[in-house]
């Protein structure tokens, strides 16, 4: 179980990957108006959310200490940051501000995870 639990880990930083490196591709155009929410944010924060969920349950399959509290916020972020992409998705520009939220929600919920213990 071990083994899955570790695939579902790296398919979970995958899908960070997709969902930062898509805002970080796209600082450039945020700095000039015309920044857009790219299909990899989408797939990634997707992905980061499946396998999230699939985490928690694998971990208390196995009996594992889950700290809820610090699921529920990593949670909480990931709505807002799906929610945000999900309906700007199909905009040509996205405004600055709401983009700038979506990278700064999506690195707190990296440091969450790495730092809250």
């Amino acid at each position: 179980m071990d083994a899955l639990i570790h695939l579902f880990v790296g398919l979970h930083i995958i899908g960070i990957a997709s969902l930062l490196g898509g805002f970080l591709t796209q600082m450039k155009a945020m700095g000039q108006g015309t920044a857009r929410f790219v299909p990899a944010m989408l797939h990634g924060a997707l992905t980061m959310l499946v396998t999230g969920v699939i985490l928690v349950g694998l971990n208390q399959a196995e009996d594992y200490t889950v700290n809820n509290v610090k699921i529920g916020v990593k949670l909480a972020l990931l709505i807002v940051i799906l929610g945000l992409v999900y309906v700007k998705r199909d905009e040509e520009k996205v405004d600055k501000g709401l983009f700038g939220l979506v990278g700064l929600l999506t690195m707190a919920n990296v440091f969450i995870a790495v730092m809250w213990t």
